[in-house]
C-alpha cells in the first residue's frame, strides 16, 4: 500500500505517507477499502479533495479525508 501512495505530486506523497505512518494500521477493513478507492482518483482530484478545494464525490470518504487533512 505504501507504494501506491507514491504519486506524481510531492504534496500528495508527503500527506499520504504521513497518513500511512500515523493512521493506516488503525483503520478497519471498510476504511482500508475507502482509502484504496481514494487512491484511484487522479492526483489533482485527490489533492483538491484533501485541500478542500472541491466537493467530495461520496460522503463515505469524509472520515478518511479528515484524517488525511490532519497530516
Amino acid at each position: 500500500m505504501r507504494w501506491r501512495c507514491r504519486r506524481g505530486m510531492l504534496e500528495l506523497d508527503i500527506v499520504l505517507l504521513r497518513f500511512m505512518d500515523a493512521h493506516y494500521e488503525q483503520l478497519d477493513e471498510q476504511q482500508h477499502e475507502l482509502f484504496e478507492a481514494l487512491l484511484t482518483y487522479p492526483d489533482h482530484d485527490l489533492w483538491n479533495m484533501i485541500a478542500r478545494n472541491t466537493g467530495v464525490p461520496d460522503e463515505a470518504f469524509r472520515p478518511i479525508l479528515r484524517l488525511l487533512q490532519e497530516n
